[in-house]
């Protein structure tokens, strides 16, 4: 049996429910096609909060409890290793067994770089970069902000796009391998029920990223972009819930969303946990999903780990045009916008021919998005030795 460490945060990030399963789709995608799977992530105590959101230690943090609830709820017992207070105790495997693993593995897939331990990385045999923020990363490389690129052998993007002579992302130098993230389609089953009419989303308002200046243009972020759709529920008389996560900072931007007719609901209530998420996917009715205006100015074919979990789960989605469209088909399950005007017509398209809609949307899933599909074809292009 092949070993395969995946490094990333989910401890990091407690009540982020969608957010973890990034993590888990790769995870129990690997471990379903016969891989034996290691989990490394690690917890500062300058990350952890306590139930209030307070910073607190490790000990009486709600980030350790969150890390070992998800592991133990998704079958991943002594498949994971987390690293506490800089290193100075483990959680799970102890750091002589993680390096003993790490020698005989035969790939270390690294998301964003998370993971630094120069030990560790150096007892690799395949060192992978993987990127799921494609333009972020690369832009802060090219100006010097950040190297999390550097100190590995190949690098993986879901910036489909990259490279192409219309794609705004920088390669870097590097050559990309480009890759769609996956879904297990047998844990996002196909949903008939619908406990919440019209259309819903689940976001970060602004995220944890500034926008970031290069080559004489400003990238931005989802709020740059979702401004320009506040007034849909209005124009389209559709009902539209956004479990939207949103500082009090901006509160004018949340008056304007309601005067226009959104739902806001708290992401904590709704998404706080893997399987709440996965439920509140399930009773949605479909998907309106603006981008960050990183992924929709520079055309890298960006496609949210999200809105693959609406597919599989057989409701259809309607997102903004990333430069995707030529690699998935569109129109019928997946639809895409690029204005406002665009955006209307395709809410009236997915409201009055759900059902077909909602089949195409889960066939759409099974054919190009399937986690056994997608690893089985990532391995093959990393030509492993």
């Amino acid at each position: 049996m092949e070993t395969i460490i995946i490094a990333g945060s989910i401890a990091q990030k407690p009540w982020h429910g969608g957010h973890t399963w990034v993590f888990l789709q790769y995870l129990l995608g690997f471990k379903k096609l016969g891989w034996d799977i290691l989990f490394l992530d690690r917890l500062e105590s300058g990350m952890c909060v306590d139930s209030a959101g307070t910073p607190c230690s490790t000990e009486d943090s709600v980030n350790v409890p969150y890390f070992l609830q998800v592991m133990e709820g998704f079958g991943l017992n002594g498949a994971y290793s987390l690293a506490c207070d800089n290193g100075a105790r483990y959680i799970g495997r102890q750091r002589n067994e993680v390096l003993r693993t790490i020698e005989r593995s035969t790939l270390l897939l690294n998301v964003m770089g998370f993971l630094r331990d120069e030990e560790f990385l150096g007892k690799a045999r395949n060192r992978v970069f993987l990127d799921i923020d494609p333009g972020f990363g690369q832009m802060w490389q090219e100006l010097g902000l950040h190297a999390s690129l550097t100190g590995h052998d190949k690098y993986v993007t879901i910036g489909e796009n990259i490279g192409r002579p219309d794609c705004g992302i920088p390669t870097c130098g590097l050559d990309w391998i480009t890759t769609p993230q996956p879904v297990i389609t047998d844990y996002w089953p196909q949903s008939r029920e619908s406990g919440v009419d019209g259309f819903t989303t689940v976001a970060s308002w602004r995220g944890s990223y500034g926008p970031i200046p290069f080559r004489g243009k400003t990238y931005g972020l989802r709020v740059h972009e979702f401004r320009k759709y506040i007034a849909l529920p209005k124009l389209t008389g559709m009902p539209f819930e956004a479990a939207l996560d949103i500082a009090p900072s901006d509160a004018e931007d949340r008056k304007s969303l309601e005067k226009n007719g959104w739902r806001l609901v708290n992401p904590r209530i709704t998404s706080s946990d893997p399987w709440m998420y996965q439920a509140y996917i399930a009773g949605s009715n479909a998907e309106f999903m603006v981008a960050k205006n990183m992924y929709v100015e520079t055309r890298g074919g960006w496609f949210s780990d999200r809105s693959i979990c609406y597919l599989a789960s057989g409701k259809p989605v309607v997102v903004q045009d990333t430069g995707f469209n030529c690699r998935y088909p569109t129109g019928k399950g997946l639809l895409t916008f690029g204005s406002l005007e665009e955006a209307i017509s395709c809410v009236h398209e997915v409201s009055g021919n759900y059902r077909s809609h909602a089949n195409a949307a889960r066939e759409i899933a099974m054919e190009y998005f399937d986690s056994s599909k997608v690893l089985t074809s990532l391995v093959n292009k990393l030509c492993l030795n």
